[in-house]
């Protein structure tokens, strides 16, 4: 089972189970290369809502985990898998942690996100979210790069986009909780995420200033272009905010792997069980467009009680 509770979730937000279903089937694997691995994910809140309603007290939503297979992962207690977080969890708790499923550092915990990114949405209505993967393994043709590792039993990962537009300006603060700084954390929260650019972001580099400076053109602050992406010391411009992540490829790979087995003290073939993402990166959109919002909301929130 894997839950969440948001605390400072402000009262009388209409809320129903039926909210979640659009998000959290997005998030559900259903393309070539996404994992077997089927879960119903039907939220049950058990805490900070009565009568269809939020109380204001902290909201708890819990989803139970039904399609299980914990035997795929007894091999990698003592044999940890590359590029996995299997050997620093061992490390950092003793041996302690919770290894199956990838325990505490599972791709299915940003289920929780989509969940609390639910919440948050219905706090902006008038703020749109969107993000959509734009390259997987390099290339623009993601259906043929999935395929082309799926048959490599390998994986590969993307660039998922996100969009966020109708935002006021002045969201965030200057230095540490600008707006990038805050998406930032959260961004990195998902895991596999192994970098953010926002506006022309890493590209700005190779430009000079006339060319990147996004000229005003009207009272509103309205942009000629959107290399800023939106973003102007920190704080929201009143323009479209458009950032990107890179996404790694899934660690746990259908080819058998050398890698150093702790029981034995050899270096020794291992080969991965269990059901898993040829492209994650398939999956991250709704997640990021979930902590997008959630961003925007604390912002929303922050600015009504000043």
């Amino acid at each position: 089972m894997i839950g969440i509770t948001i605390d400072g979730c402000p009262h009388g937000i209409p809320l129903k189970v039926e909210d979640f279903t659009s998000d959290i089937e997005r998030r559900k694997p259903r393309a070539d290369g996404t994992t077997t691995r089927h879960e119903d994910d039907t939220p049950e809140i058990i805490s900070g809502w009565f009568n269809g309603y939020t109380t204001g007290a902290p909201l708890t939503i819990v989803f139970r985990n039904s399609d299980i297979r914990s035997t795929d992962y007894i091999d990698i207690r003592n044999h940890p898998r590359p590029g996995h977080a299997d050997f620093v969890a061992r490390q950092k708790f003793g041996g302690f942690n919770d290894y199956r499923g990838g325990g505490h550092f599972s791709g299915r915990l940003t289920l929780a996100l989509v969940a609390a990114g639910v919440i948050a949405k219905k706090i902006l209505p008038k703020i749109s979210i969107n993000a959509l993967v734009i390259e997987a393994g390099g290339s623009a043709d993601i259906s043929k790069a999935v395929k082309e590792a799926m048959e490599k039993e390998d994986s590969i990962g993307g660039i998922v986009e996100c969009r966020a537009g109708y935002i006021a300006v002045g969201f965030g603060e200057p230095f540490f909780d600008s707006v990038e700084s805050m998406i930032s954390h959260l961004a990195f929260s998902i895991p596999s995420i192994k970098g953010i650019e926002f506006g022309s972001g890493f590209s700005s580099t190779k430009m000079y200033g006339s060319q990147h400076n996004d000229l005003i053109v009207d009272e509103t602050g309205k942009t000629s272009s959107f290399n800023a992406g939106g973003v102007t010391g920190g704080l929201t411009n009143g323009n479209e905010l458009v950032f990107r992540v890179a996404v790694k490829p899934t660690s746990s790979i259908a080819q058998s792997q050398k890698t150093f087995n702790l029981s034995t003290g050899q270096l020794e073939e291992l080969k991965v069980q269990g059901r898993h993402d040829t492209c994650i990166a398939l999956r991250v959109p709704v997640v990021l467009e979930a902590i997008t919002a959630i961003v925007l909301a604390d912002f929303v929130l922050l600015t009504k009680k000043k």
